[in-house]
């Protein structure tokens, strides 16, 4: 398994629609990322920025290349582009992270 993390930007005063968004996250969108071979997925907020910081395990990385085409991300991305920095496409803006120290 692999590591991977990334930062997104949640826009000020949505902080509970967020959670409450991820705490009733759709069954098929869990499905999806299951199956991409996603493993403890987290996500953390810095309150004073709105920055938004996860981290999930992947057994093969590549498999995130083919989630933007899958009909329930696009969807996920459409319900979430009102409260987070999204792309035109509305994805979220990712700033990928570089791992520089690991404990196991």
């Amino acid at each position: 398994m692999q590591r991977v993390a990334f930062t997104m930007k949640l826009f000020k005063g949505f902080e509970e629609e967020y959670r409450r968004r991820h705490d009733t996250l759709w069954p098929e969108l869990q499905t999806l990322l299951h199956d991409a071979g996603i493993r403890e997925y987290s996500i953390f907020l810095d309150e004073s920025s709105g920055i938004l910081f996860a981290v999930l395990n992947i057994a093969d990385p590549k498999q995130l290349d083919a989630l933007p085409a899958q009909a329930v991300m696009q969807r996920w991305w459409a319900y979430m582009k009102d409260i987070m920095e999204s792309n035109p496409d509305n994805s979220p803006v990712t700033s990928p992270l570089k791992e520089v120290f690991y404990l196991p």
